[in-house]
Protein backbone atom coordinates (compact mmCIF):
# COMPACT_ATOMS: atom_id res chain seq x y z
CA UNK A 1 0.00 0.00 0.00
CA UNK A 2 1.34 3.07 -1.09
CA UNK A 3 2.12 6.00 1.78
CA UNK A 4 2.27 9.58 1.48
CA UNK A 5 4.88 10.03 3.80
CA UNK A 6 5.49 10.93 7.44
CA UNK A 7 2.39 13.00 8.22
CA UNK A 8 -0.95 12.56 9.70
CA UNK A 9 -2.25 15.72 8.85
CA UNK A 10 -3.02 17.69 5.49
CA UNK A 11 -2.63 21.28 5.59
CA UNK A 12 -2.97 23.58 2.02
CA UNK A 13 1.04 23.62 1.70
CA UNK A 14 1.64 20.80 2.88
CA UNK A 15 0.31 17.05 1.88
CA UNK A 16 2.52 13.48 2.45
CA UNK A 17 5.67 15.54 3.26
CA UNK A 18 7.57 14.56 5.96
CA UNK A 19 10.23 16.55 7.82
CA UNK A 20 13.24 15.82 5.32
CA UNK A 21 11.22 16.69 2.77
CA UNK A 22 10.62 19.81 4.56
CA UNK A 23 13.98 20.64 5.40
CA UNK A 24 15.49 19.80 2.01
CA UNK A 25 16.22 22.79 -0.64
CA UNK A 26 14.76 22.56 -3.99
CA UNK A 27 15.73 24.23 -7.31
CA UNK A 28 12.74 26.77 -7.17
CA UNK A 29 13.95 27.86 -3.85
CA UNK A 30 16.66 29.02 -5.36
CA UNK A 31 15.07 30.68 -7.79
CA UNK A 32 12.27 32.18 -5.54
CA UNK A 33 14.24 32.47 -2.15
CA UNK A 34 12.47 35.28 -0.78
CA UNK A 35 8.78 34.42 -1.84
CA UNK A 36 6.17 33.89 0.67
CA UNK A 37 4.37 30.52 -0.34
CA UNK A 38 6.13 27.53 -0.19
CA UNK A 39 4.08 24.43 -0.85
CA UNK A 40 5.18 20.91 -0.96
CA UNK A 41 3.07 17.62 -1.90
CA UNK A 42 4.79 14.36 -2.05
CA UNK A 43 4.04 10.17 -2.39
CA UNK A 44 5.86 7.01 -2.15
CA UNK A 45 5.62 5.04 -5.29
CA UNK A 46 6.28 1.80 -5.89
CA UNK A 47 8.63 1.68 -8.74
CA UNK A 48 11.84 2.51 -9.22
CA UNK A 49 12.84 5.89 -9.23
CA UNK A 50 14.03 5.96 -12.81
CA UNK A 51 10.42 4.72 -13.72
CA UNK A 52 9.12 7.41 -11.63
CA UNK A 53 11.31 10.04 -13.34
CA UNK A 54 10.06 9.20 -16.61
CA UNK A 55 6.33 9.51 -16.09
CA UNK A 56 7.57 13.30 -14.51
CA UNK A 57 8.47 13.95 -17.77
CA UNK A 58 5.19 13.11 -19.16
CA UNK A 59 4.39 16.52 -17.60
CA UNK A 60 5.94 17.76 -21.26
CA UNK A 61 2.59 16.32 -23.06
CA UNK A 62 0.28 17.20 -20.51
CA UNK A 63 -1.18 17.71 -16.77
CA UNK A 64 -2.12 14.25 -15.22
CA UNK A 65 -4.35 15.86 -12.94
CA UNK A 66 -8.23 16.46 -13.49
CA UNK A 67 -8.66 15.76 -17.17
CA UNK A 68 -11.92 17.49 -17.95
CA UNK A 69 -10.31 20.35 -16.23
CA UNK A 70 -7.15 20.76 -17.17
CA UNK A 71 -6.67 18.77 -20.62
CA UNK A 72 -9.74 19.70 -22.40
CA UNK A 73 -11.58 16.65 -21.25
CA UNK A 74 -9.18 14.57 -23.10
CA UNK A 75 -7.79 11.67 -20.89
CA UNK A 76 -3.83 11.87 -20.34
CA UNK A 77 -2.19 9.45 -21.73
CA UNK A 78 -1.85 6.07 -19.82
CA UNK A 79 1.60 4.80 -22.62
CA UNK A 80 5.19 6.91 -22.04
CA UNK A 81 5.42 9.03 -24.94
CA UNK A 82 8.90 8.90 -25.50
CA UNK A 83 9.38 12.09 -27.24
CA UNK A 84 8.99 13.42 -23.82
CA UNK A 85 12.35 11.70 -21.92
CA UNK A 86 14.13 14.39 -24.57
CA UNK A 87 14.11 16.74 -22.12
CA UNK A 88 15.67 20.85 -22.98
CA UNK A 89 15.29 24.22 -21.06
CA UNK A 90 12.82 26.11 -22.88
CA UNK A 91 10.49 23.43 -23.24
CA UNK A 92 6.66 23.90 -22.21
CA UNK A 93 5.66 21.58 -19.58
CA UNK A 94 1.99 21.46 -18.72
CA UNK A 95 1.11 24.04 -21.28
CA UNK A 96 1.33 27.24 -18.97
CA UNK A 97 5.20 26.30 -17.52
CA UNK A 98 8.41 26.41 -19.24
CA UNK A 99 11.45 23.70 -18.25
CA UNK A 100 13.86 25.50 -16.07
CA UNK A 101 16.45 23.04 -15.30
CA UNK A 102 16.43 19.67 -15.09
CA UNK A 103 18.73 16.86 -13.56
CA UNK A 104 18.38 13.24 -15.49
CA UNK A 105 16.33 10.73 -14.19
CA UNK A 106 15.96 12.76 -10.58
CA UNK A 107 14.80 16.26 -10.99
CA UNK A 108 13.11 19.23 -13.05
CA UNK A 109 12.01 22.38 -12.62
CA UNK A 110 9.24 24.76 -14.11
CA UNK A 111 8.73 28.37 -13.91
CA UNK A 112 5.55 30.20 -14.77
CA UNK A 113 5.14 31.12 -18.09
CA UNK A 114 4.68 35.18 -18.38
CA UNK A 115 1.14 36.80 -19.28
CA UNK A 116 -2.05 35.65 -18.58
CA UNK A 117 -0.70 32.46 -16.24
CA UNK A 118 1.49 34.70 -14.31
CA UNK A 119 -1.61 37.69 -14.13
CA UNK A 120 -4.31 34.57 -12.77
CA UNK A 121 -1.72 32.76 -10.18
CA UNK A 122 1.23 34.77 -9.81
CA UNK A 123 4.92 33.82 -10.27
CA UNK A 124 5.40 30.14 -9.66
CA UNK A 125 8.37 28.17 -9.77
CA UNK A 126 8.17 24.16 -8.68
CA UNK A 127 10.37 21.65 -9.03
CA UNK A 128 9.64 17.83 -8.93
CA UNK A 129 12.10 15.42 -7.39
CA UNK A 130 12.54 11.78 -7.88
CA UNK A 131 14.61 9.85 -5.22
CA UNK A 132 15.09 6.15 -4.41
CA UNK A 133 14.20 4.86 -1.42
CA UNK A 134 13.94 0.98 -0.09
CA UNK A 135 10.52 0.50 -1.33
CA UNK A 136 10.93 2.05 -5.33
CA UNK A 137 11.18 6.18 -4.97
CA UNK A 138 9.72 9.34 -3.36
CA UNK A 139 8.22 11.66 -5.60
CA UNK A 140 8.63 15.52 -3.88
CA UNK A 141 7.10 18.31 -5.87
CA UNK A 142 8.28 21.76 -3.99
CA UNK A 143 6.39 25.27 -5.30
CA UNK A 144 7.28 28.53 -4.32
CA UNK A 145 4.86 31.23 -5.60
CA UNK A 146 4.61 34.99 -4.95
CA UNK A 147 1.66 36.78 -3.98
CA UNK A 148 -0.74 36.96 -7.41
CA UNK A 149 -1.33 40.59 -8.81
CA UNK A 150 -3.94 42.67 -7.55
CA UNK A 151 -5.69 43.25 -3.89
CA UNK A 152 -6.34 40.90 -1.25
CA UNK A 153 -3.08 39.16 -2.78
CA UNK A 154 -2.39 36.95 0.39
CA UNK A 155 -5.68 35.86 0.46
CA UNK A 156 -5.38 34.41 -2.81
CA UNK A 157 -2.42 32.72 -2.41
CA UNK A 158 -4.08 30.81 0.79
CA UNK A 159 -6.94 30.12 -2.06
CA UNK A 160 -4.17 28.87 -4.54
CA UNK A 161 -2.90 26.49 -2.38
CA UNK A 162 -5.46 24.75 -1.62
CA UNK A 163 -6.56 24.48 -4.95
CA UNK A 164 -3.01 23.37 -6.09
CA UNK A 165 -3.70 20.94 -3.52
CA UNK A 166 -6.17 19.24 -4.85
CA UNK A 167 -5.16 18.93 -8.70
CA UNK A 168 -1.20 18.10 -7.07
CA UNK A 169 -2.60 15.07 -4.67
CA UNK A 170 -4.37 13.74 -8.12
CA UNK A 171 -1.25 14.41 -10.52
CA UNK A 172 1.49 12.67 -7.89
CA UNK A 173 -1.08 9.97 -6.98
CA UNK A 174 -2.05 9.50 -10.96
CA UNK A 175 2.01 9.71 -11.94
CA UNK A 176 2.28 7.14 -8.82
CA UNK A 177 -0.18 4.69 -10.01
CA UNK A 178 1.14 5.32 -13.60
CA UNK A 179 4.87 4.01 -12.71
CA UNK A 180 3.73 1.09 -10.52
CA UNK A 181 2.20 -0.35 -13.36
CA UNK A 182 5.26 0.01 -15.44
CA UNK A 183 7.27 -1.63 -12.93
CA UNK A 184 4.51 -4.30 -12.40
CA UNK A 185 4.79 -4.95 -16.04
CA UNK A 186 8.24 -5.35 -16.72
CA UNK A 187 8.20 -1.98 -18.96
CA UNK A 188 10.86 -0.21 -16.23
CA UNK A 189 13.63 -0.56 -19.24
CA UNK A 190 12.17 1.13 -21.84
Amino acid sequence: MRRTGGTDMTTATSWGATTQDAAATYRCDELMPAAPGRWLRAIDVDAPARVTFRWVCQLRAVPYSYDWLDNRGRRSPRRPLPWCWDLTAGDDVMTIFTLESFEPDRELTVTMKPGSPTVAFGRIALTYRVTPTDRGGRLVSALRTDDPPGPFAATRRRTLAWGDLVMMRKQLRTLAALAEADAADGLSGR
